[in-house]
């Protein structure tokens, strides 16, 4: 055969390779998006958040609040003011943008299954207004997990977040509550603000805050200082966890008496936590108390490194669809097919192989013919 003429073993080493390469190709266009751990969950939780979005930019438009286009690009009615009587801090307007998005609830089901929650577990959560988007999210999970939420909040809130008096976070609670996309509300509330008594708003505003608490039904938590505010808070999650335990404890925003300082959210990592360990602690907030007791803590404020962990866009325009991205699906090889081209590859190389051999052992039963030197001339 003429292709066994000169090196052969070259050639088929040549051939071998380009041909590796070829299946090397089909293999990586091999991949198709495959659904994530509890994709369910997660797509009916951010279908929930979806809905409570809504419903809060329906009644922002029947109280003929409209809605700042620049800072609010996607109308989602979560945004609020930079400057009202009810403001208690700054804000970063980008972090609350990047909160808005529905489909950070299928995050916070992503970190409710790792704490090995179940269906009727009862878990306490610490909300303030500053964050309606990820109060949203916290809630639409529980919904979509079957969990029972035990919430009290600061109802003050940053710039930007659910700081208009006629809309505080606990009328989007009673709102969606009476539309029946979510069945908890908060059962206490302070006003938030320094010492979580509303220390830096003016009378005006704290009035403002106590008639929310007041028409919402919540039971109102105003103490003297910090710590017992802290310590009433605790006495309220214990009263309810002797009618039934509480399985775990999310924070959501900076809340003082929930974190237990601004220096506290430096020190608690975001996400889940099983143990906070032993540092120093300028305050022990609720969050440390409960994770003393052996409970599981998410913490949910760090919003731009909890988005670039789960693959969500930061301050994204226009909203991404529901139920896309990482958190839902991720590209992986089609593991039938991958066996079906390593098998072809396999054959191909030991057919060339043995052909390549059987070449060489008929070569060496062959012996080559002395050249003799040419005859002299006479």
């Amino acid at each position: 055969m003429r292709w066994m003429n000169g090196r052969p073993s070259r050639r088929t080493m040549a051939g071998l390779a380009l041909f590796a390469l070829l299946l090397l190709a089909l293999t990586a266009g091999a991949k198709k998006p495959t659904r994530q751990r509890w994709f369910d969950d997660k797509l009916r939780a951010a279908q929930i958040g979806s809905l409570a979005q809504f419903a809060v930019k329906e009644r922002l438009e029947s109280l003929r609040v409209a809605i700042d286009p620049r800072n609010d690009p996607n109308a989602t009615g979560l945004i609020g003011e930079q400057f009202t009587q009810i403001t208690t801090d700054r804000g970063v307007l980008p972090s609350k943008l990047t909160a808005t998005n529905p489909n950070f609830a299928a995050a916070v089901v992503d970190l409710l299954r790792r704490a090995k929650l179940r269906r009727g577990d009862r878990i306490a959560l610490g909300l303030t207004g500053s964050m309606p988007g990820l109060n949203i999210a916290c809630l639409a999970a529980s919904e979509a997990l079957g969990l029972e939420p035990i919430i009290i909040t600061s109802v003050g809130s940053s710039m930007w977040g659910a700081n208009r008096a006629e809309l505080t976070w606990l009328d989007m609670e009673t709102l969606l509550v009476e539309k029946g996309i979510l069945h908890a509300r908060s059962v206490a509330a302070s006003l938030g603000g320094g010492s979580d008594n509303g220390r830096g708003l003016a009378p005006e505003g704290r009035r403002l805050l106590r008639e929310a608490i007041a028409r919402n039904g919540a039971t109102l938590i105003e103490e003297d200082d910090l710590e017992a505010s802290i310590a009433k808070r605790m006495e309220i999650f214990d009263r309810l966890d002797k009618e039934k335990p509480i399985r775990a404890y999310v924070n959501v925003g900076g809340g003082l008496a929930s974190l237990g300082g601004t220096q506290n959210a430096r020190l608690i990592p975001p996400g889940l936590s099983k143990n906070l360990g032993l540092k120093n602690y300028p305050v022990r907030g609720v969050i440390n108390r409960m994770a003393e007791r052996g409970l599981p803590v998410i913490q949910l404020l760090q919003v731009e490194e909890l988005s670039r962990k789960y693959g969500l866009p930061e301050t994204p325009v226009p909203m991404p669809p529901i139920g896309e991205g990482p958190l839902f699906f991720r590209d992986r090889y089609t593991v039938e097919l991958v066996a079906v081209y390593l098998g072809v590859l396999a054959l191909t190389v030991f057919v060339f192989i043995r052909i390549d051999v059987r070449y060489y052992l008929a070569r060496r039963r062959t012996p080559l013919k002395k050249l003799r030197p040419p005859a002299q001339a006479a």
